[in-house]
């Protein structure tokens, strides 16, 4: 453990919270602090807001503040906060973490720069100027889908370096990338911790040292994802591998089936929530989508148990090809005990 870094790392389960709007498009604040209670009241282990499910980039800056004021302020301290502070230059970004830290979120998550796709030594040089200047303790986000790749060395040069670069969350899926980070990182820094965003791989990725994850299915069905992190933690393997499956329709639906996260919000709102309208514009056919989305959607929550079938009924699922589920464990767990895990 670096000199200052005396906190206990970050585990567990962290909600990529959606931010509900109201008939107007503002935030509903009433709304947003309903949402935060029944996370924590659901086993959430902290609160990840102004992240990419939360669309970050479709707030103003004081619209992204406002909402961790108000998320901090209804927590009160009951679960840790990792704010999302990633603005578009590291001015303003290392403003966002002085405040954040004012208001007493646990840390940090920015995500490495986007728009500019920047070479591994652009990417050190910015996540090196925040940390050198913020007050709080900083994630570094690899998105490398809509933002500049972070690649191994990057990070096992920052978490040397920057004793303020305490975590890294990885949304690439990417299971060899997780393991060489943990593997490059782990034996410098004891107090570096590693988050999956990728729902679809939680367990594994958890079989292989991550510390847990921000997954957006947690804010839709928090009950299901803690278990499935409590299941694999304890090492509950074959009933953590039955959740991960169950998971993974919900997941692939509301990922794939709308242009993300339409399909979360349209999720929440079976669970209860009011979350209004994205503020990204809609066609008249993407409308229509979201509707037969939210069927499918609702289908998928009754199975477990979370709401009633809608009023047309649910057609059987499909068979799981257990046979087929057992051979793709068994290569994961081979790798596994090829790598030492």
């Amino acid at each position: 453990m670096m000199p200052g870094t005396s906190a206990e790392r970050l585990r567990g389960i962290f909600t990529p919270n959606i931010v509900p709007l109201d008939a107007d498009g503002e935030i509903h604040e009433g709304e947003l602090r309903r949402y935060v209670d029944w996370l924590i009241d659901s086993g959430v282990h902290g609160l990840y807001p102004n992240g990419s499910t939360g669309e970050f980039t479709r707030f103003t800056a004081e619209e992204r503040r406002r909402i961790i004021e108000i998320m901090a302020d209804q927590t009160a301290g009951r679960v840790p906060i990792l704010a999302g502070a990633a603005e578009a230059n590291t001015r303003e970004t290392i403003k966002a973490c002085e405040y954040y830290y004012e208001l007493g979120c646990r840390a940090v998550a920015i995500v490495s720069p986007f728009y500019y796709k920047l070479t591994p030594a652009g990417v050190y040089a910015y996540f090196k100027e925040i940390a050198d200047n913020s007050p709080i303790d900083i994630t570094l986000y690899n998105i490398p889908m809509f933002a500049s790749p972070i690649d191994v060395p990057t990070v096992q040069r920052l978490a040397e370096e920057c004793e303020r670069a305490v975590a890294i969350k990885d949304s690439s899926g990417d299971l060899p990338h997780m393991m060489r980070m943990i593997a490059a990182v782990r034996p410098l820094r004891t107090d570096f911790s590693f988050l999956t965003g990728w729902d679809a791989a939680l367990m594994p990725m958890i079989l292989v040292g991550c510390d847990g994850g921000t997954n957006a299915t947690s804010g839709v069905v928090p009950e299901i994802t803690r278990k499935l992190y409590d299941l694999t933690v304890s090492g509950q393997i074959d009933a953590a591998r039955d959740l991960q499956y169950r998971l993974l329709p919900l997941f692939d639906a509301m990922l794939y089936s709308a242009e993300f996260p339409d399909g979360f919000r349209a999720a929440m709102k079976l669970r209860g929530f009011e979350p209004g309208p994205s503020r990204q514009p809609k066609s008249d056919v993407q409308q229509l989508q979201l509707a037969k989305l939210s069927d499918q959607l609702q289908c998928l929550l009754a199975a477990e148990g979370f709401t009633s079938q809608p009023s047309g009924g649910c057609k059987p699922k499909p068979a799981v090809n257990e046979d087929e589920v057992a051979r793709i464990v068994q290569t994961v767990m081979g790798e596994l005990r090829k790598h030492g895990v």
